[in-house]
């Protein structure tokens, strides 16, 4: 029987290219996104692959919406052998006492409790089943706060508690829960950070090769193969010219 792996934020950047892997590795897949023509397209573009690609079109910040998806798919879909909380993004760059407030919203609202209303759905039956693999995209900002991060960096630190919370709990389930802290990824990430201001974006990763989608998508890869007896708790992926969240050389 095959496994099924349930993605969230798998329109794009590492949640695409996660997708991408997976399908190689013959999982079945349920992606979510609020974008339904790239959801779709996606889907197109795995079937060759002799897989089944379940789309799903929804807001994670909207739990209703968050809940009914999971609560129409049929029964046999909802046996999820790997999770991986991916959707998030960082909305702004201004210092704390200028931050705006919807962006704050968005954040908090993706990045923590996005992830938790996905987990609260999948996770009573991988502990009924006594096995499941919880993979949570957080951040080199959930190690590291920098100048202007401020609740981005919050919101990943949440990630990094939430995720350790997770392990201590659901240890006794035999539920394997990871985390993956990429660095600077040149994905959409600061084009939605600075509200589609692409000269500001594309200034993020001048001077450096950054890590693509691609690399952090190898490194989920190498989690859910590893052994039933090994989890990797951690990873901490960065570009070679990227020492720290503050640190890094630029030609």
């Amino acid at each position: 029987m095959r496994k099924r792996a349930l993605i969230t934020g798998a329109t794009s950047g590492i949640g695409r290219a996660t997708a991408h892997k997976l399908a190689v590795l013959g999982y079945d897949l349920i992606i979510t996104g609020r974008r339904s023509e790239r959801l779709h397209g996606l889907k197109d573009e795995l079937i060759n692959l002799d897989i089944e690609v379940t789309p799903l079109v929804f807001d994670i910040r909207d739990r209703d919406a968050t809940i009914k998806a999971w609560t129409e798919l049929p029964i046999q879909k909802k046996v999820i052998d790997v999770l991986v909380n991916n959707a998030g993004l960082a909305a702004g760059a201004d210092p704390i006492n200028q931050g705006n407030w919807a962006d704050w919203e968005q954040m908090i609202d993706t990045n923590i409790k996005g992830l938790l209303a996905m987990s609260q759905l999948v996770i009573p039956g991988m502990i009924e089943r006594k096995s499941g693999h919880i993979i949570n995209v957080s951040s080199i900002a959930g190690k590291d706060v920098y100048a202007n991060g401020n609740v981005y960096c919050a919101t990943k630190h949440a990630v990094e508690a939430i995720s350790k919370g997770m392990r201590i709990d659901l240890l006794q389930h035999h539920i394997k829960v990871s985390t993956i802290s990429p660095g600077m990824v040149e994905t959409e990430f600061s084009i939605v950070r600075y509200h589609g201001d692409k000269a500001k974006a594309d200034n993020v990763y001048k001077g450096l090769t950054p890590l693509y989608a691609e690399d952090v998508a190898d490194a989920i890869e190498f989690m859910v193969t590893r052994p039933a007896h090994v989890n990797v708790n951690d990873m901490l992926l960065m570009p070679a010219r990227q020492a720290t969240g503050v640190y890094n050389y630029r030609d």
